[in-house]
């Protein structure tokens, strides 16, 4: 299935997307955080042909809900009516500070690091999401027979 990831923030929404077959998930664009914010996401999971949804959910360290969650949920508020597909919620702890070590570590300049750490950020989101439902996947084929006729 062919899904969209969000990293939402106060200012910039990180979009990431994977490949049909859930192997890779890769960095798209960043959307400015607005009023038009969730018809520019609506209007790129359409194109994108996307199958769900995945948005990372900023818990605090300890695992509890906080400010960040709750911009995320007024944002999804106004996201859904405009999606007909699924959305999962994912947790997101560090993948920013991630995101920014291997931008660093590419040697990107602060400003070009800027730009892209949200994009980032969401294929980070979105590869745990992909790896945790490989994890998770039934095994292949019939289960073993119980006995003999």
């Amino acid at each position: 299935m062919k899904y969209v990831a969000l990293d939402v923030g106060t200012k910039r929404i990180g979009v990431a997307t994977c490949d049909r077959l859930e192997i890779a998930a890769s960095p798209h664009s960043v959307i400015p955080a607005g009023k038009e914010a969730p018809a520019q996401v609506a209007a790129l999971v359409a194109a994108e042909e996307a199958e769900g949804v995945v948005v990372g959910w900023p818990v605090s360290l300890n695992g509890t809900e906080n400010d960040n969650c709750r911009l995320v949920t007024a944002f999804l508020d106004r996201l859904r009516p405009l999606l007909t597909v699924p959305v999962e919620l994912v947790d997101e702890r560090f993948t920013t500070r991630l995101a920014e070590a291997s931008l660093i570590e590419a040697g990107l300049r602060r400003e070009r690091r800027r730009d892209l750490r949200d994009a980032v950020s969401a294929s980070l989101i979105l590869q745990s999401f992909l790896d945790g439902r490989r994890h998770r996947a039934p095994p292949h084929g019939p289960p073993p027979s119980a006995g003999g006729g």
